[in-house]
């Protein structure tokens, strides 16, 4: 669970509840940024309820407000500039990408605390399915320790990520949001860089490799269940 300074004071928009929604096939991604867009108007004209929202993307590569060419190593799929914070990253089927649509006027407006908050959201729905998760000091995502792999510099323990994060706020409404690993094709990684890490006890991971058989269903589950213990 987060520390105490992750924690974002609870609130409902307006009154009402997070709506939730999941999508099913594919949806495009610049499909999704248009509705987000739309709707954290909404949200911050007081329109309409926050959002958490559960989908798929198809496979390609996007990349946030740091992101350097020198990370496209092979441009496997599109590539698209998304204005979200972060470097290049990898969206795809099996992968469960998390829009949060939520108002931080009325919780905390703490860009930290909410990632913060992200990150121990994802650790805590984990735990429910079985995975120790955790931060690392200085990277933003969530990972998992990998003893049986070769140590780092020091013998340092390697980890692999299983989500990654990267927000964006307007009018201090919050949307993109994480991408949890629940069953890509982590070979379509190789075509980048993933969030500029190339350290080589720093990898990738997703439940499946882990061997965890969670469907997508079950991991939508664990995260309802463990939203409001964060927000």
């Amino acid at each position: 669970m987060p520390s105490d300074n992750c924690r974002l004071r609870a609130g409902w928009h307006g009154g009402q509840p997070a709506e939730w929604r999941v999508s099913a096939g594919l949806v495009p991604y610049a499909e999704a940024v248009a509705f987000m867009q739309a709707r954290v108007a909404a949200i911050a004209a007081g329109e309409a309820p926050e959002l958490v929202w559960l989908l798929e993307h198809p496979p390609l590569y996007t990349a946030g407000t740091s992101a350097r060419s020198s990370d496209l190593l092979e441009p496997r799929f599109p590539v698209v500039k998304s204005g979200r914070g972060g470097q290049l990253t990898y969206h795809g089927p099996g992968q469960r990408v998390i829009y949060v649509m939520l108002d931080l006027n009325r919780r905390t407006p703490d860009l930290r605390a909410f990632v913060c908050g992200l990150e121990g959201w994802i650790i805590a729905a984990l735990a429910r399915l079985g995975v120790e998760a955790r931060r690392r000091k200085g990277l933003i995502g969530v990972w998992v320790p990998r003893p049986e792999k070769p140590h780092g510099p020091g013998g340092e323990l390697a980890h692999d990520k299983i989500a990654a994060i990267g927000i964006r706020v307007r009018h201090w409404v919050s949307f993109h949001g994480a991408a949890l690993n629940v069953m890509p094709d982590l070979s379509h990684y190789s075509g980048i860089v993933p969030c500029g890490i190339s350290a080589s006890h720093l990898g990738i991971t997703s439940l499946r490799e882990l061997g965890v058989k969670a469907s997508m269903g079950e991991v939508d589950e664990a995260l309802r269940r463990t939203f409001e213990c964060i927000f």
